[in-house]
């Protein structure tokens, strides 16, 4: 198990959880950044032997030894798309299971009949959970065009008047992204979208002082062309798009090779679902900001990951059926 550090608790729980259900001992690899999650389970009382902590810089070396170890049958990995194509083509020497959640590039839609403060709010959730360096972040938001600029508004107002600063004192909602190659690809993403015309609604500058901070930005009337639209922006910034078409839309939405997660904000259910089942992601929320349940199977499709953790199906991935025929 490779477990990523902006939920290090969290994914190791839930990928550990299933495989110790289904009979298997693991080794996790927890992230660089985050190497001391994992060794508290041992305090808590798992016998030794049952989950192996492996810590270290060298994550290639390491993983790599293990893939290749006779004894391991699966490889759980939550990460960026990028490494996980090189942990799939690792895993294929020995034909060892992949579940992979990697990448995302989530859409965000606003349909005309939504409850527009109730969308405000969930776009809030959806977009700055972990303050966006989430794979399950919102990226792309698509607008109906009639309630476009009423959205925009109250979402620039609510973002812009987001506190920035130590995420330990009272009133902060913004704190440090977690290094400079972080930040710098945020920054490349909102200066390549303002070189395209796009309209800065609120934040876009980096703010003097030490830290690696971002504001909260929206980004208004987004070229599709923009590298904020096809690239996984990992940070604090709303990218808005309008639409008044329905099918160019959903084209639009799906316009992506990630499928981990969409949002969708309507009102009335019959032709809400039907919008669900239209969209390529593995998950899709109606109205919430956040899906994300330790009772339900978290997964994707195309190339955001294979699997599915928590729910029965996360059990599965730990799990080989035999079939024994009998004859009396």
């Amino acid at each position: 198990m490779v477990t990523p550090w902006n939920f290090p608790a969290a994914m190791g729980t839930r990928k550990i959880s299933s495989a110790l259900a289904a009979g298997c001992p693991v080794v996790v690899k927890p992230a660089f950044a985050t190497p001391l999650t994992m060794p508290v389970l041992e305090e808590a009382g798992v016998p030794a032997g049952v989950v192996n902590v492996a810590p270290s810089k060298s994550s290639g070396k390491i993983v790599d030894a293990i893939l290749h170890d006779p004894r391991v049958r699966v490889v759980s990995f939550t990460d960026s798309t990028e490494v996980g194509r090189t942990l799939l083509k690792g895993a294929a020497d020995n034909i060892v299971t992949p579940a992979m959640e990697l990448g995302g590039n989530a859409p965000s839609i606003v349909c005309e009949d939504a409850d527009i403060d109730k969308a405000v709010e969930g776009a809030i959730l959806a977009k700055m959970c972990n303050i966006g360096e989430a794979c399950t972040a919102a990226n792309r938001f698509f607008v109906y065009d009639k309630i476009y600029d009423t959205f925009a508004e109250k979402l620039t107002w609510r973002m812009g008047s987001m506190k920035m600063g130590n995420g330990l004192e009272e009133g902060v909602e913004v704190g440090s992204l977690v290094n400079a190659a972080t930040r710098n690809k945020v920054i490349e993403l909102v200066n390549d979208a303002v070189e395209r015309g796009v309209k800065v609604l609120c934040g876009g500058a980096v703010p003097e002082g030490p830290g690696y901070f971002y504001p909260a930005t929206v980004l208004g009337d987004v070229s599709p062309d923009s590298r904020c639209v096809a690239e996984e922006i990992f940070g604090p910034v709303a990218a808005l798009q309008r639409f008044s078409d329905e099918e160019e839309m959903i084209s639009r939405a799906n316009d992506t090779e990630y499928g981990l997660i969409s949002y969708l904000f309507f009102g009335e259910m019959k032709r809400g679902m039907a919008l669900c089942e239209r969209l390529e992601a593995g998950m899709v929320g109606r109205n919430p900001g956040l899906v994300s349940d330790p009772a339900a199977p978290f997964g994707d499709v195309k190339q955001s990951g294979i699997g599915r953790e928590g729910s029965h199906e996360g059990l599965k991935e730990f799990q080989e059926t035999q079939y024994v025929s009998v004859e009396w």
